[in-house]
């Protein structure tokens, strides 16, 4: 893994929120916005990286809608 002082901020800013999302996933305190318990660890990513995302972190974009024609 890279030295923090070699990632750019935004980086910095998306594993500190990865690596709490993913402790409250393991400690079983995660919850989703509809308040119940997260049991999947593609949830809990995505929920990770929902926060990255809002807190100005560098993640990947979410998926966006599948268009109906």
């Amino acid at each position: 893994m890279a030295n923090t002082s070699t990632k750019s901020r935004s980086e910095a800013i998306t594993a500190r929120k990865m690596k709490k999302v993913m402790h409250e996933f393991k400690e079983g305190e995660l919850e989703s916005s509809s308040g119940d318990k997260v049991r999947s660890r593609k949830q809990a990513i995505a929920i990770g990286l929902s926060e990255a995302r809002q807190a100005g972190g560098k993640a990947p974009p979410a998926p966006k809608e599948r268009q109906r024609h």
